[in-house]
């Protein structure tokens, strides 16, 4: 039997993945994947990680060299700032641990001057314009809504910008039931 709104076995939690149901008509969150960096009583923040715009980092700061490396949309939050996660670990001082050897944030002139020096590669980071934020109690409101999957992230999950269909992936990785969710259309009204 289909399960349309399945019971989340996981609560949310730094370092785990939301996932999107597939009936959400957010036009930010729709379909998407958050990666929650923090989730205490006081809220919660993340990324989206499957939001892209096409536009290269050095446009967005000037004095970067130019990098492969896709800009994601992280959310409606403060979508005027850059935010970023990377692999570099506790050597860019000021970052902290999201999940085992992912970080975010951390010295961004010290960041600059790496990837200046080609010292960085395009999958050790990923840039976020914005992030999505939840006031206190409104994830578990949504929640119990239905409106989320929480699920473990692993870093490979969050460093590929190359996955241009990481909600179908996440879902058919799961397995448990849920990844039947992964082959929903958009719109059931043209199937």
């Amino acid at each position: 039997m289909l399960e349309f709104h399945p019971q989340n076995k996981l609560t949310p939690a730094r370092g785990r993945l939301l996932v999107s149901e597939p009936f959400m008509d957010d036009p930010y969150f729709k379909r998407t994947v958050v990666l929650l960096c923090e989730h205490g009583e006081e809220g919660s923040f993340g990324f989206v990680l499957n939001k892209y715009i096409d536009v290269n980092i050095k446009d967005v700061i000037e004095d970067l060299p130019r990098m492969k490396s896709r800009i994601s949309v992280g959310g409606p939050v403060k979508n005027e700032n850059l935010f970023y996660l990377h692999t570099l670990g506790p050597g860019l001082e000021g970052s902290r641990e999201v999940i085992p050897g992912v970080f975010i944030g951390g010295e961004f002139d010290v960041l600059k001057e790496l990837i200046k020096a080609g010292e960085i590669k395009e999958k050790q980071i990923r840039f976020f314009i914005g992030y999505s934020g939840w006031v206190e109690n409104q994830l578990e409101g949504e929640l119990k809504e239905g409106s989320w999957l929480v699920l473990p992230a692993q870093g490979t999950d969050i460093m590929d910008t190359k996955d241009n269909d990481l909600w179908a992936q996440v879902l058919r990785d799961k397995g448990d039931g849920q990844s039947y969710f992964a082959n929903f259309p958009e719109d059931p009204n043209l199937n």
